[in-house]
């Protein structure tokens, strides 16, 4: 078996090409959807072979809590410099469930914070707040689910360009783009070599948004239009941090 049992650890090095092809050659859904699912399974094998490596490592040393039995000597054998990779791995693990908690923790705190900013404000699909920052994202929680738009954005775009914003940001609404994000970035929290698939999942799942908005509005141009204005005027602006969220 040999170094092969690191295997798992070191596959996401695939995730550059395996993104590029992707983005290439995939309709933007299909490619969100199958990206998300390669990282995810890639990420849960890794954390699999780090809770491996740290049982057949470690079970034997001093002082450890783990069965003695749980440490078969052929398996030992067959690990290269076992205790040593029993101990990184401990090491990793910490690293990556302190990494997920934190991801999840921002998570929920952000989502509270922007759904407290909401609550004095009529329970409409579209909540306008007034701010000179121009900024639009969606907003999902269950069934209330917001589009979130400042006047500022509002006021750089025309009638037909307002449409295909809405349109784009309901589709991130539909689609539950914001699991994909979260997914991802915690798939690239348990191994850094997936960051790749989860900066690719980003823009897949755009270019899902804006292809479902183009159809709904029957223009691609208008769309295009849109999209371009906003990220323009928002280049430099921090906006309420869903980005990445809620998209």
């Amino acid at each position: 078996m040999g170094i092969f049992v690191f295997l798992p650890l070191v596959l996401p090095l695939t995730a550059w090409p395996v993104a590029r092809l992707a983005e290439q050659r995939l309709h933007p859904r299909t490619a969100t959807r199958l990206l998300t699912g390669v990282c995810a399974v890639m990420a849960l094998c890794s954390t699999v072979c780090l809770i491996l490596l740290m049982v057949v490592g470690t079970a034997q040393l001093p002082g450890n809590p783990l069965p003695d039995g749980w440490s078969d000597p052929e398996v030992r054998a067959s690990v290269p410099y076992h205790e040593v990779a029993g101990k990184a791995a401990i090491v990793a693990l910490v690293v990556v469930f302190a990494s997920c908690l934190r991801t999840l923790v921002r998570h929920r705190r952000v989502r509270r914070r922007a759904h407290e900013a909401l609550e004095a404000l009529p329970r409409t699909e579209v909540a306008v707040l007034p701010d000179h920052r121009p900024y639009a994202y969606a907003l999902p929680r269950g069934g209330r689910d917001r589009i979130v738009v400042s006047t500022a954005m509002l006021a750089c775009l025309d009638s037909p360009e307002r449409r295909a914003l809405f349109a784009h940001e309901r589709v991130h609404l539909a689609a539950r783009h914001h699991r994909h994000l979260l997914l991802v970035r915690l798939a690239a929290d348990a191994n850094p070599f997936l960051r790749p698939l989860r900066t690719a999942v980003a823009y897949t799942a755009e270019r899902w948004a804006d292809e479902e908005a183009a159809r709904t509005v029957g223009s691609r141009r208008t769309v295009a239009r849109a999209i371009g204005k906003a990220a323009l005027v928002s280049r430099g602006t921090p906006t309420p941090a869903l980005a990445g969220f809620a998209a």
